[in-house]
């Protein structure tokens, strides 16, 4: 299993607010310095527009580095798809990962179910996986169900069990359910905490191995299904007072966080 980050994991770096957000290739340096093998480019719209040869240039210097590049985007629309795969031909990325809504493409399962079944062929014969996030707007279960219809080995899951908590499905619960089909991971811890007058609570994040994850639960359940996945290490970081402060404490935890899954792993 190799351990990395993602432009979640960055996403104060990456944040207008910040006076000059952070490049691909700074980010890339940074997963370097850290000492992160891999680095997943999800949700970064802009990989959309750029050039063949920018993206080249990505996969140099990810050669460079010795660092494994992962894609990430959201929904199963096939022309979408269908652009991600070429994205991911030129970056030589072997997983994408995707979640079955946009925020204005909401398909029934059955809907769901056509199009992964029209995109499946063409990433088999790329030789692309699939990996289907879990989280709050959709059932885990659902999720699974789809993935066990279609059958096919470069589909399955990007298990995200932080994700989840928001629609009360209990972390290793969604752990038990995914295991077998999990071609990708996403690893942030999470806490709750009293809102100010002790009404009601937050659901924030926090560095790994100081919340509420059962790291070594999800890494035993994987091991028992021989997942040999990448950990991809994401960050539900609130800003704090400044954007200096902020971006201070991004690295901080992103650091610690790779150490404690490091530990964790060996």
């Amino acid at each position: 299993m190799k351990l990395g980050t993602s432009t979640y994991a960055f996403f104060w770096h990456l944040s207008e607010q910040n006076p000059i957000p952070s490049s691909l290739t700074e980010l890339l340096k940074l997963t370097k310095k850290m000492g992160g093998e891999v680095f997943q480019i999800c949700d970064y719209p802009q990989v959309e527009k750029m050039s063949e040869k920018e993206l080249k240039q990505i996969v140099e210097l990810a050669k460079d580095l010795d660092i494994e590049l992962e894609l990430g985007t959201r929904g199963v629309a096939p022309e979408h798809l269908h652009n991600y795969l070429r994205i991911a031909q030129i970056l030589n990325v072997k997983v994408l990962r995707t979640m079955f809504h946009t925020a204005d493409d909401k398909p029934t399962n059955e809907e769901i179910y056509k199009r992964l079944t029209t995109v499946m062929p063409e990433y088999e014969n790329a030789q692309v996986k699939i990996a289907i996030e879990t989280y709050e707007q959709v059932p885990t279960k659902e999720i699974v169900d789809i993935i066990k219809r279609i059958n096919n080995p470069y589909l399955g899951v990007c298990l995200d069990p932080g994700n989840t908590v928001a629609a009360l499905e209990h972390p290793n619960d969604v752990i038990n359910q995914t295991a077998p089909y999990v071609k990708n991971l996403h690893v942030k811890d999470f806490t709750f905490s009293r809102k100010d007058g002790w009404v009601g609570f937050t659901l924030s994040g926090c560095p790994l191995g100081e919340g509420l994850l059962d790291l070594n639960y999800m890494i035993d359940a994987l091991k028992k299904e021989k997942r040999d996945v990448n950990a991809i290490i994401e960050l539900w970081l609130p800003f704090i007072e400044n954007i200096e402060k902020t971006l201070k404490l991004e690295k901080e935890w992103i650091q610690t966080s790779i150490n404690y899954l490091r530990r964790t792993l060996q």
